[in-house]
Protein backbone atom coordinates (compact mmCIF):
# COMPACT_ATOMS: atom_id res chain seq x y z
CA UNK A 1 0.00 0.00 0.00
CA UNK A 2 2.53 2.91 -0.99
CA UNK A 3 2.34 6.72 0.25
CA UNK A 4 2.78 9.49 -2.22
CA UNK A 5 5.41 11.39 -1.13
CA UNK A 6 3.53 14.44 -0.36
CA UNK A 7 0.70 12.16 1.69
CA UNK A 8 4.24 10.43 3.07
CA UNK A 9 5.42 14.44 4.58
CA UNK A 10 1.50 15.10 6.06
CA UNK A 11 1.42 11.94 7.90
CA UNK A 12 4.86 11.92 9.04
CA UNK A 13 3.80 16.00 10.51
CA UNK A 14 0.99 14.54 11.55
CA UNK A 15 2.63 11.74 13.63
CA UNK A 16 5.02 14.83 15.19
CA UNK A 17 2.02 16.93 16.29
CA UNK A 18 0.22 13.97 18.13
CA UNK A 19 3.67 13.09 19.67
CA UNK A 20 3.82 16.72 20.61
CA UNK A 21 0.21 16.93 22.16
CA UNK A 22 1.25 13.45 24.05
CA UNK A 23 4.17 15.80 26.11
CA UNK A 24 2.44 19.16 26.44
CA UNK A 25 -0.65 16.75 28.20
CA UNK A 26 1.57 14.53 30.03
CA UNK A 27 3.30 17.40 31.82
CA UNK A 28 -0.17 19.70 32.01
CA UNK A 29 -2.03 16.49 33.75
CA UNK A 30 0.62 16.65 35.83
CA UNK A 31 0.79 20.42 36.85
CA UNK A 32 -2.99 20.49 37.20
CA UNK A 33 -5.30 19.64 40.29
CA UNK A 34 -6.28 20.64 43.72
CA UNK A 35 -2.10 21.42 44.46
CA UNK A 36 -1.21 23.57 41.50
CA UNK A 37 2.34 23.15 40.25
CA UNK A 38 4.05 25.19 38.23
CA UNK A 39 5.25 23.82 34.76
CA UNK A 40 9.26 24.33 34.92
CA UNK A 41 8.68 22.80 38.84
CA UNK A 42 7.18 19.38 37.15
CA UNK A 43 10.00 19.39 34.03
CA UNK A 44 12.58 19.81 36.81
CA UNK A 45 10.80 16.94 39.15
CA UNK A 46 10.74 14.38 35.86
CA UNK A 47 14.45 15.10 35.31
CA UNK A 48 15.15 15.05 38.56
CA UNK A 49 16.51 18.34 39.41
CA UNK A 50 16.59 19.52 42.73
CA UNK A 51 13.74 21.78 43.86
CA UNK A 52 12.83 24.18 46.63
CA UNK A 53 9.47 21.87 47.95
CA UNK A 54 9.56 18.81 48.61
CA UNK A 55 5.57 18.46 48.91
CA UNK A 56 5.66 19.02 44.99
CA UNK A 57 8.03 16.25 44.32
CA UNK A 58 6.25 13.97 46.63
CA UNK A 59 2.74 14.75 44.94
CA UNK A 60 4.12 14.71 42.17
CA UNK A 61 6.17 11.37 41.65
CA UNK A 62 3.81 8.86 44.77
CA UNK A 63 0.49 10.30 42.90
CA UNK A 64 0.10 12.37 39.73
CA UNK A 65 3.23 10.67 37.80
CA UNK A 66 1.37 7.00 37.79
CA UNK A 67 -1.46 8.48 36.75
CA UNK A 68 -0.04 10.14 33.85
CA UNK A 69 1.66 7.08 32.89
CA UNK A 70 -1.79 5.14 33.82
CA UNK A 71 -3.64 7.80 30.93
CA UNK A 72 -1.24 6.85 28.49
CA UNK A 73 -1.22 3.20 28.92
CA UNK A 74 -5.54 3.53 28.71
CA UNK A 75 -5.47 5.95 25.79
CA UNK A 76 -3.36 3.86 23.72
CA UNK A 77 -4.93 0.90 24.48
CA UNK A 78 -8.39 1.88 23.95
CA UNK A 79 -7.79 3.29 20.51
CA UNK A 80 -5.84 0.45 19.17
CA UNK A 81 -8.15 -2.01 20.56
CA UNK A 82 -11.25 -0.01 18.88
CA UNK A 83 -9.06 0.10 15.50
CA UNK A 84 -8.56 -3.64 15.45
CA UNK A 85 -11.80 -4.42 16.12
CA UNK A 86 -13.34 -1.73 13.20
CA UNK A 87 -11.25 -3.49 10.78
CA UNK A 88 -12.00 -7.07 11.93
CA UNK A 89 -15.79 -6.57 11.68
CA UNK A 90 -15.76 -3.57 8.71
CA UNK A 91 -18.23 -1.66 10.61
CA UNK A 92 -17.36 1.90 11.69
CA UNK A 93 -19.42 1.66 14.87
CA UNK A 94 -17.50 -1.27 16.35
CA UNK A 95 -15.87 -0.46 19.41
CA UNK A 96 -14.80 -2.33 22.64
CA UNK A 97 -18.25 -0.50 24.76
CA UNK A 98 -20.26 -1.21 22.03
CA UNK A 99 -19.71 -4.89 20.79
CA UNK A 100 -19.90 -6.02 24.75
CA UNK A 101 -16.10 -6.28 25.60
CA UNK A 102 -16.01 -3.89 28.18
CA UNK A 103 -19.18 -5.28 29.55
CA UNK A 104 -17.84 -8.25 29.34
CA UNK A 105 -14.38 -7.28 31.38
CA UNK A 106 -16.79 -5.75 33.64
CA UNK A 107 -18.58 -9.15 34.73
CA UNK A 108 -15.21 -10.87 35.20
CA UNK A 109 -14.12 -7.64 37.53
CA UNK A 110 -17.60 -8.90 39.46
CA UNK A 111 -17.49 -12.20 39.42
CA UNK A 112 -14.06 -11.47 41.17
CA UNK A 113 -14.71 -8.91 43.82
CA UNK A 114 -18.34 -9.32 44.56
CA UNK A 115 -18.12 -12.65 44.87
CA UNK A 116 -14.43 -12.58 46.77
CA UNK A 117 -16.51 -10.21 49.17
CA UNK A 118 -14.16 -7.46 48.40
CA UNK A 119 -14.85 -4.77 46.59
CA UNK A 120 -14.06 -2.90 43.13
CA UNK A 121 -13.33 0.49 43.74
CA UNK A 122 -10.43 2.22 42.91
CA UNK A 123 -9.61 2.81 46.23
CA UNK A 124 -9.94 -1.47 46.71
CA UNK A 125 -7.51 -1.96 43.72
CA UNK A 126 -4.80 0.14 46.07
CA UNK A 127 -5.21 -2.80 48.52
CA UNK A 128 -4.86 -5.90 46.14
CA UNK A 129 -1.73 -7.46 46.02
CA UNK A 130 0.30 -8.56 43.09
CA UNK A 131 -1.52 -11.12 43.12
CA UNK A 132 -5.34 -9.52 43.35
CA UNK A 133 -4.26 -7.51 40.37
CA UNK A 134 -3.13 -10.66 38.15
CA UNK A 135 -6.79 -12.31 39.22
CA UNK A 136 -8.30 -9.08 38.18
CA UNK A 137 -6.37 -9.00 35.30
CA UNK A 138 -7.41 -12.69 34.07
CA UNK A 139 -11.28 -12.26 35.23
CA UNK A 140 -11.28 -9.17 33.03
CA UNK A 141 -9.55 -10.66 30.31
CA UNK A 142 -11.61 -13.97 30.48
CA UNK A 143 -14.51 -11.88 30.09
CA UNK A 144 -14.10 -10.07 27.59
CA UNK A 145 -12.44 -12.74 25.18
CA UNK A 146 -15.59 -14.83 26.09
CA UNK A 147 -18.24 -11.57 25.04
CA UNK A 148 -15.76 -11.09 21.66
CA UNK A 149 -15.54 -14.96 20.88
CA UNK A 150 -19.22 -15.29 20.99
CA UNK A 151 -19.67 -12.20 18.87
CA UNK A 152 -17.34 -13.86 16.18
CA UNK A 153 -18.67 -16.76 16.40
CA UNK A 154 -21.97 -15.44 15.15
CA UNK A 155 -20.34 -13.21 13.32
CA UNK A 156 -19.62 -16.39 10.90
CA UNK A 157 -23.62 -16.73 10.48
CA UNK A 158 -24.39 -13.18 10.32
CA UNK A 159 -23.12 -11.10 7.27
CA UNK A 160 -25.02 -7.71 7.80
CA UNK A 161 -23.13 -5.47 9.99
CA UNK A 162 -25.89 -3.79 10.90
CA UNK A 163 -27.52 -7.24 12.36
CA UNK A 164 -24.07 -7.99 14.22
CA UNK A 165 -23.84 -4.61 15.93
CA UNK A 166 -26.97 -5.22 17.04
CA UNK A 167 -26.17 -8.74 18.47
CA UNK A 168 -23.24 -7.24 20.32
CA UNK A 169 -25.25 -4.63 21.87
CA UNK A 170 -27.54 -7.29 22.58
CA UNK A 171 -24.68 -9.79 24.12
CA UNK A 172 -23.90 -6.41 26.35
CA UNK A 173 -27.04 -5.80 27.58
CA UNK A 174 -27.44 -9.17 28.96
CA UNK A 175 -24.14 -9.10 30.58
CA UNK A 176 -25.18 -5.87 32.16
CA UNK A 177 -28.23 -7.49 33.54
CA UNK A 178 -26.37 -10.48 35.39
CA UNK A 179 -24.46 -7.93 36.70
CA UNK A 180 -27.36 -5.85 37.75
CA UNK A 181 -28.79 -9.08 39.47
CA UNK A 182 -25.56 -9.83 41.27
CA UNK A 183 -25.35 -6.27 42.75
CA UNK A 184 -29.28 -6.61 43.61
CA UNK A 185 -27.67 -10.05 45.72
CA UNK A 186 -24.83 -8.50 46.98
CA UNK A 187 -24.32 -6.21 50.34
CA UNK A 188 -25.04 -2.45 50.07
CA UNK A 189 -21.33 -1.54 50.71
CA UNK A 190 -20.23 -3.84 47.71
CA UNK A 191 -22.57 -2.04 45.73
CA UNK A 192 -21.21 1.00 46.61
CA UNK A 193 -17.53 0.44 45.58
CA UNK A 194 -18.77 -1.40 42.61
CA UNK A 195 -20.86 1.58 41.24
CA UNK A 196 -17.23 4.09 41.92
CA UNK A 197 -15.79 1.51 39.95
CA UNK A 198 -17.73 2.17 37.04
CA UNK A 199 -17.20 5.86 36.95
CA UNK A 200 -13.82 5.14 35.95
CA UNK A 201 -10.77 6.36 37.12
CA UNK A 202 -6.73 6.91 36.31
CA UNK A 203 -6.08 7.78 39.83
CA UNK A 204 -6.21 4.46 42.13
CA UNK A 205 -3.29 2.54 39.60
CA UNK A 206 0.17 3.09 41.70
CA UNK A 207 3.28 1.29 42.10
CA UNK A 208 3.14 -2.49 41.37
CA UNK A 209 -0.91 -2.70 39.68
CA UNK A 210 0.53 -0.02 37.37
CA UNK A 211 3.67 -2.66 36.43
CA UNK A 212 1.14 -4.72 35.88
CA UNK A 213 -0.91 -2.56 34.07
CA UNK A 214 1.92 -1.57 31.64
CA UNK A 215 2.89 -5.01 31.24
CA UNK A 216 -0.40 -6.64 29.86
CA UNK A 217 -0.80 -3.26 27.76
CA UNK A 218 2.23 -3.38 25.92
CA UNK A 219 1.62 -7.12 25.32
CA UNK A 220 -1.42 -6.43 23.70
CA UNK A 221 -0.10 -3.44 21.74
CA UNK A 222 3.24 -5.64 20.45
CA UNK A 223 0.46 -8.88 19.02
CA UNK A 224 -1.60 -5.53 17.70
CA UNK A 225 1.66 -4.56 15.75
CA UNK A 226 2.49 -7.22 14.03
CA UNK A 227 -0.65 -7.89 12.99
CA UNK A 228 -0.49 -4.65 10.82
CA UNK A 229 -0.44 -6.51 7.40
CA UNK A 230 -2.98 -9.14 8.68
CA UNK A 231 -5.58 -5.64 9.27
CA UNK A 232 -4.82 -4.36 6.21
CA UNK A 233 -5.45 -7.81 4.24
CA UNK A 234 -8.83 -8.32 5.96
CA UNK A 235 -10.27 -4.88 5.13
CA UNK A 236 -10.13 -6.06 1.76
CA UNK A 237 -12.48 -8.96 3.05
CA UNK A 238 -11.88 -12.17 4.55
CA UNK A 239 -12.16 -13.99 0.97
CA UNK A 240 -9.53 -11.95 -0.93
CA UNK A 241 -7.51 -12.27 2.21
CA UNK A 242 -7.18 -15.67 2.40
CA UNK A 243 -6.35 -15.48 -1.60
CA UNK A 244 -3.39 -13.40 -0.45
CA UNK A 245 -2.16 -16.08 1.46
CA UNK A 246 -3.70 -14.89 4.81
CA UNK A 247 -4.16 -17.64 7.41
CA UNK A 248 -7.45 -15.57 8.59
CA UNK A 249 -7.97 -17.74 11.27
CA UNK A 250 -4.92 -17.32 12.74
CA UNK A 251 -4.58 -13.48 12.34
CA UNK A 252 -8.31 -13.58 14.08
CA UNK A 253 -7.07 -15.32 17.23
CA UNK A 254 -4.06 -13.09 17.39
CA UNK A 255 -6.55 -9.83 17.03
CA UNK A 256 -8.76 -11.04 19.39
CA UNK A 257 -6.14 -11.91 21.89
CA UNK A 258 -4.49 -8.19 21.36
CA UNK A 259 -8.10 -6.85 21.94
CA UNK A 260 -9.22 -8.77 24.76
CA UNK A 261 -5.86 -7.68 26.60
CA UNK A 262 -5.88 -4.37 25.70
CA UNK A 263 -9.84 -3.98 26.77
CA UNK A 264 -9.75 -6.61 29.49
CA UNK A 265 -6.39 -5.10 31.83
CA UNK A 266 -7.53 -1.50 31.40
CA UNK A 267 -11.44 -1.87 32.53
CA UNK A 268 -10.14 -4.49 35.34
CA UNK A 269 -7.97 -1.23 36.69
CA UNK A 270 -10.01 1.78 35.60
CA UNK A 271 -13.16 1.25 34.81
CA UNK A 272 -15.73 1.07 32.10
CA UNK A 273 -14.05 4.04 29.79
CA UNK A 274 -16.23 4.55 26.74
CA UNK A 275 -15.75 6.72 23.73
CA UNK A 276 -12.13 6.62 23.36
CA UNK A 277 -12.12 3.21 21.46
CA UNK A 278 -14.87 4.27 18.94
CA UNK A 279 -13.61 8.17 18.27
CA UNK A 280 -10.00 8.02 17.76
CA UNK A 281 -10.00 5.71 14.96
CA UNK A 282 -12.11 7.83 13.10
CA UNK A 283 -10.33 11.14 14.21
CA UNK A 284 -6.91 9.39 12.98
CA UNK A 285 -8.10 8.54 9.83
CA UNK A 286 -9.52 11.69 9.14
CA UNK A 287 -6.39 13.33 9.95
CA UNK A 288 -3.98 10.78 7.84
CA UNK A 289 -6.45 9.69 5.16
CA UNK A 290 -5.01 6.38 5.07
CA UNK A 291 -6.03 3.01 5.39
CA UNK A 292 -2.65 1.33 6.18
CA UNK A 293 -2.34 -0.13 9.53
CA UNK A 294 1.02 0.76 9.63
CA UNK A 295 0.49 4.28 9.92
CA UNK A 296 -2.98 4.23 11.75
CA UNK A 297 -1.87 2.19 14.83
CA UNK A 298 1.17 4.05 16.07
CA UNK A 299 -1.44 7.40 14.99
CA UNK A 300 -3.89 5.64 17.20
CA UNK A 301 -1.78 5.37 20.02
CA UNK A 302 -0.25 8.88 20.03
CA UNK A 303 -4.15 10.33 19.50
CA UNK A 304 -5.68 8.29 22.12
CA UNK A 305 -2.70 8.96 24.66
CA UNK A 306 -3.57 12.66 23.87
CA UNK A 307 -7.33 12.62 24.15
CA UNK A 308 -7.11 10.46 27.38
CA UNK A 309 -4.48 13.14 29.00
CA UNK A 310 -6.89 16.33 27.79
CA UNK A 311 -9.95 14.55 29.70
CA UNK A 312 -8.02 13.25 32.32
CA UNK A 313 -6.77 17.32 32.55
CA UNK A 314 -10.58 18.39 32.10
CA UNK A 315 -11.88 15.75 34.66
CA UNK A 316 -9.59 17.31 37.59
CA UNK A 317 -11.44 20.71 36.80
CA UNK A 318 -8.25 23.44 37.36
CA UNK A 319 -9.38 25.86 40.22
CA UNK A 320 -11.47 23.44 41.97
CA UNK A 321 -10.87 20.61 44.21
CA UNK A 322 -13.44 18.36 42.50
CA UNK A 323 -12.83 16.07 40.21
CA UNK A 324 -15.64 14.53 37.95
CA UNK A 325 -16.16 11.22 36.61
CA UNK A 326 -13.72 10.55 33.29
CA UNK A 327 -15.79 8.18 31.54
CA UNK A 328 -18.44 10.86 31.09
CA UNK A 329 -15.56 13.80 30.12
CA UNK A 330 -15.13 11.11 27.56
CA UNK A 331 -17.96 10.76 26.44
CA UNK A 332 -18.61 14.00 26.60
CA UNK A 333 -15.80 15.06 24.55
CA UNK A 334 -15.95 11.85 22.00
CA UNK A 335 -19.59 11.76 20.75
CA UNK A 336 -19.43 15.22 19.60
CA UNK A 337 -15.75 14.21 17.69
CA UNK A 338 -17.78 10.91 16.04
CA UNK A 339 -21.14 13.00 15.19
CA UNK A 340 -18.40 15.80 13.46
CA UNK A 341 -16.66 12.97 11.55
CA UNK A 342 -19.85 11.18 10.35
CA UNK A 343 -21.26 13.97 8.96
CA UNK A 344 -17.94 15.50 7.17
CA UNK A 345 -17.15 12.29 5.84
CA UNK A 346 -20.50 11.34 3.85
CA UNK A 347 -18.54 8.04 2.38
CA UNK A 348 -17.07 6.92 5.32
CA UNK A 349 -17.95 3.10 5.00
CA UNK A 350 -14.97 3.70 2.13
CA UNK A 351 -12.71 3.19 4.49
CA UNK A 352 -13.99 -0.17 5.54
CA UNK A 353 -13.61 -1.76 1.62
Amino acid sequence: MPVPAAGAGRNITWLLVLALLVGLGFVLDIALGSVSIPLPAVVRILLRQPIDTPAWEFIVREIRLPKALTALAVGSGLAVSGLQMQTLFRNPLAGPSVLGLTAGAGLGVAAVMLASGSAAGSLAIRALGVGGSWGLVLAATTGAALVMGLVLALSGRVRDNVVLLIVGMMIASVTGAIVSLWQYFSAPEQIQEYLLWTFGSLGGVTGSHLAVLASVVTVGLVLAFASAKSLNALLLGENYARSMGLVVGRSRTLIILSTSLLAGSITAFCGPIGFVGIAVPHLTRALLRTADHRLLLPASCLAGAALTLGCDCIAQLPGSQATLPLSVVTSLLGAPVVLWVVLRRQNIRSSFS
